[in-house]
């Protein structure tokens, strides 16, 4: 093999090959003997086509036309260490030279522009992961997998050619940044670049040295992997092209890199893949160090080659179309310094972050005889009844404190605090102090010794011996050398790569500041502040809770806090609740928590004893239906109402058989489960029914049986089903259904559905029993019951749920001659069913619905949500429809709207997607492919358009 190995110094100006597609058609068929089609295809320094069969148009290949300066030598270094990873592992798809009717497509060319290497690679079948759209956590961690398998792949290549110097080699980082800075045009662009490599080069200069070398693709980037057709995991490697012998690390280094242009992307989102990476290719203490600082430089190298590419070949629209996204980038690599993400990055591989500094001196100030430390944490009691909306909350908490005869008040470093955190962020909020938060009651001298200097209007620094901090706050200044009394004050570690460190961080990054900043407390005379152990309580959860309960999420965030339509995670990130019927007045209401609080100092007993709460329960919901509906028992679910209806049907009939709907879900006890059909909670449930229960359609006039106005004979199929029942001489107790299809995601009956049902069952003897679990009590907007949208009045209401806002209450409620019937089966009583508690938190949340007009929030902010959600349908083919009312909506995924096929992988990842964004949403049907929109009924027109918004930009930029 000829010629010498590549030398970037030597010749910086790559210009691209830039021959035309007649001349490129030409030269394959006569060198290569194949007659094709040829598309271009972009590359930074090197001109790509990918061929197709003239005859049957199948892709034949990619045909790489090298850039001349690179040796025979180097290319087949490339071919070889393509074949080694393929002959390593063989789960990865890897490219190879194709074969064609002369042989190996490869050879060296005489063109219109001189001598190039050509030659033909595999087609690889999938997508890349190229442009800027969000990357699933799973996309990432599977990033920094493959990284690590070509690297372990590779670890024993060895050629000639791996010892050629590429600008992309980040051994060289600093020579290329120096060569190319100075022909940047752009002084801020200059200015930006040579301050983050600067700051990068110093933190890696300690273990250069000692950094392991081996042979690298130095590569692995979203654009050279790809994902087969339908997969969200890539699993091929494409583009040997930068193959060279460099720094190991180097190679999770530029793959991290890469992901930080995606929507979404932060350094954190870039940890799993470096977990990944670690458990396969284990990186030593000196490789997580250079680590950070090498993503940095990759950026830098990135915006200054692209830049100066494009002014050198304004043609290369590859080139040009990358610039944005180098400089995001450099940007987000920048964003958080290096001994700050090695930090991180040593917590995120279960290590030990680094040695924090720590106060060794004599405390800064005299000792304090009444000192106390506050909670400012997600369950802190400073943080009820809402105050933490306001960041003023904490400041008044600790004057309340120095008011009572405290001399100092602290928040301590590294725990969360809510006070203040917003309530809709679309990425992980700074709730994390990075140092101490000090109240005096009185003007405190510093120590005499400190060496005390004025930093800006504010802030002050205060050095002993040689350790320092720096003090912010309203009146801090260096006169006198005191600090003042009663204003907040905040107290740092001053670090020398981050002299103005954030007061507060996240938390997915509080590990990293953590080992960098330390606590300050000591240096005050405070008890230093151990952070937390993590508490895994999913862990713990899942240990001694049986597996079939379930919990939202594979990965959920730890709620310990809601209010109105907001849940708070421990680490004082707040989500927007878009599911919980369950909290219908909003959560923690103040009126709800008072009335249960007021009952429980008073009595909460059996519902057997005598008391006025359950009487004005009962009729204060007996009041909200129709006269005759005038009968109530209590129960404590919605399934033991949908049980406790259907026995009340048999009891008042003398019959067994009863008729639901399919697709429903009614309940978990023994009859509520028998009458639920829904696969999404049981896959056998259609198979699993006993003899007693007879189905009929789901009345589902968008995807069931019937469609459209072909769905008005739904209500006749039913019919019919009970009149054979009735002639076969098993005439039904009754029928059981939900008022509006809630398990499908909030779908209309349609008109006159239940009016002919009833009318049939009851033509029979039998009950109708309306399941209001879900949509009664005002969701649903123009009607305060699901029924009233039909027309119709049912025989038995069961309903639950959201008539105790968590509280577990269910109620049936029927007329008295039914009622009277029950004692043909004995006795019955539901031990805390209706008890005082409940009664009176039932009462809160029936006066909170009427005092706070929440039944018509729901109709107007409904109405809105669904305008936006429509709007957002005729812009993406993947909504497939709008269901429902009010805030009962149902959004409806699929895959092809003639089809109708359930985008149920899509649903789950959109989900999980919207976790991230800060939005709380599940998804729910038999194909679990609607979202199931069911927020509290006291969420505001901001909210809605919030989630709005976010959904929109999932659909947009991916999941």
């Amino acid at each position: 093999m000829s010629g010498t190995p590549f030398d970037y110094f030597a010749q910086v100006e790559l210009p691209t090959p830039t021959l035309d597609v007649a001349e490129v058609l030409h030269l394959v068929s006569s060198r290569f003997g194949l007659d094709v089609e040829a598309r271009s295809l972009g590359s930074q320094q090197d001109q790509n086509f990918r061929l197709f069969s003239r005859d049957s148009g199948h892709p034949l290949g990619v045909l790489k036309i090298s850039n001349p300066v690179f040796s025979e030598a180097e290319i087949d270094m490339q071919d070889r260490a393509a074949a080694m990873v393929a002959d390593h592992d063989e789960t990865l798809r890897i490219p190879r030279i194709v074969e064609g009717p002369l042989g190996p497509l490869s050879d060296w060319w005489e063109t219109s522009e001189g001598r190039f290497h050509a030659r033909v690679i595999e087609n690889i079948s999938g997508s890349t992961l190229m442009g800027s759209d969000y990357l699933s956590p799973a996309v990432v961690e599977r990033m920094g997998e493959l990284s690590a398998r070509v690297s372990v792949a590779l670890e024993t290549f060895e050629h000639v050619a791996t010892s050629r110097v590429l600008q992309w080699d980040l051994r060289y980082a600093r020579r290329v940044v120096e060569t190319l800075l100075p022909l940047e045009p752009d002084a801020s662009v200059r200015t930006f670049v040579q301050q983050s490599a600067e700051r990068a080069l110093r933190a890696l200069e300690p273990v250069q040295n000692t950094l392991p070398v081996q042979a690298g693709h130095f590569d692995i980037t979203d654009d050279n992997v790809l994902r087969p057709v339908g997969e969200r995991l890539p699993d091929a490697v494409i583009d040997f092209g930068d193959v060279s012998a460099s720094w190991r690390v180097g190679e999770i280094a530029i793959t991290v890199s890469s992901l930080l242009h995606h929507d979404g992307a932060t350094p954190a989102t870039a940890l799993p893949a470096v977990r990944a990476f670690h458990a396969l290719r284990p990186l030593d203490d000196d490789e997580i160090a250079a680590l950070w600082p090498l993503v940095i430089l990759r950026g830098a190298v990135l915006v200054l080659s692209g830049r100066q590419q494009v002014r050198l070949d304004e043609a290369n629209s590859y080139a040009d179309a990358a610039l944005d996204r180098e400089f995001r980038i450099l940007s987000v690599a920048a964003s958080v310094p290096s001994d700050v993400m090695t930090g991180a990055i040593r917590d995120a591989l279960g290590l030990e972050p680094g040695s924090a500094p720590s106060w060794s001196a004599v405390p800064l100030l005299d000792p304090f005889d009444r000192v106390v430390a506050l909670d400012g944490g997600t369950v802190s009691p400073l943080n009820d009844n809402g105050a933490w909306l306001r960041a003023s909350s904490i400041d008044e908490a600790a004057i309340a404190q120095l008011d009572t005869g405290a001399e100092a008040v602290f928040l301590p470093a590294w725990s969360a605090v809510l006070a203040g955190a917003p309530t809709r962020t679309p990425s992980a909020p700074a709730t994390i102090p990075t140092g101490t938060t000090l109240w005096l009651a009185s003007a405190t001298p510093i120590l005499a010794s400190a060496q005390v200097s004025r930093v800006r209007p504010g802030v002050i620094s205060v050095t002993v011996g040689d350790e320092t901090l720096t003090i912010s706050g309203a009146g801090v200044d260096t006169a006198g050398g005191m600090l003042p009394a009663r204003t907040r004050l905040c107290v740092q570690h001053a670090s020398g790569e981050t002299p103005d460190a954030p007061h507060l961080v996240s938390a997915d990054l509080a590990a990293g500041w953590r080992s960098v900043l330390g606590d300050p407390a000591p240096a005050l005379g405070l008890p230093a502040g151990e952070p937390s152990a993590p508490d895994d309580v999913l862990a713990r959860r899942e240990a001694v809770l049986a597996e079939v309960q379930e919990h939202y999420y594979s990965v959920p965030p730890q709620i310990e806090r809601g209010w109105r339509e907001y849940l708070v995670g421990v680490d004082g990130r707040v989500y927007l609740d878009m599911v919980n019927n369950v909290a219908s007045v909003g959560h923690a209401h103040p009126r709800v928590v008072e009335a249960a609080y007021r009952q429980l100092r008073l009595v909460n007993t059996n519902s057997r004893f005598n008391y006025r709460a359950i009487a004005d329960y009962a009729e204060r919901i007996a009041a909200t239906l129709p006269d005759e509906l005038d009968t109530v028992f209590f129960v404590n679910s919605g399934s033991e109402a949908a049980d406790l209806a259907i026995r009340l049907a048999m009891a008042t009939t003398g019959r067994t058989d009863m008729v639901a709907m399919r697709e429903a879900y009614h309940g978990w006890t023994f009859a509520s489960d028998a009458v639920s059909t829904s696969v999404a909670d049981n896959p056998s449930a259609l198979s699993t029914r006993p003899e007693w229960v007879h189905t009929v359609a789901a009345a589902n006039s968008y995807r069931g049986e019937l469609r459209g106005a072909d769905a008005s004979g739904y209500g006749p199929q039913a019919v019919q089903l009970i009149d054979e029942l009735a002639a076969a001489g098993t005439p039904p107790a009754g029928i059981i259904c939900e008022t509006y299809f809630g398990n499908a995601g909030g779908v209309a009956l349609p008109d006159g559905y239940l009016s002919q049902v009833y009318e049939a069952i009851r033509r029979h003897g039998g009950i109708a029993i309306a399941d209001e679990v879900q949509v009664g009590f005002g969701r649903l907007g123009e009607w305060f019951w699901g029924f009233q949208q039909q027309g119709v009045v049912p025989d038995v209401v069961a309903v639950a749920k959201s008539i105790g806002a968590g509280q577990p209450i269910g109620a049936v409620i029927t007329r008295r001659e039914i009622a009277d019937r029950y004692r043909t089966q004995g006795y019955f009583f539901s031990s805390t069913g209706g008890s005082p508690v409940s009664a009176v938190i039932g009462m809160a949340v029936l006066d909170v619905i009427r005092d706070e007009g929440l039944q018509e929030n729901a109709r107007v902010v409904g109405a809105h949500l669904k305008n936006r959600l429509e709007a957002l349908g005729r812009e993406h083919d993947i909504v497939g429809t709008v269901h429902g009312s009010g805030l009962y909506l149902g959004l409806e995924f699929v895959r092809d709207r003639e089809t109708l096929e359930p985008a149920t992988e899509e649903t789950a990842a959109i989900c999980d997607r919207l976790l991230e964004l800060g939005v709380i949403m599940q998804p729910t049907g038999d194909h679990q492919n609607v979202l199931k929109i069911k927020p509290p009924l006291c969420i505001t027109r901001e909210s809605v358009d919030y989630f709005a918004d976010q959904l929109s930009r999932v659909l947009v930029t991916g999941w």
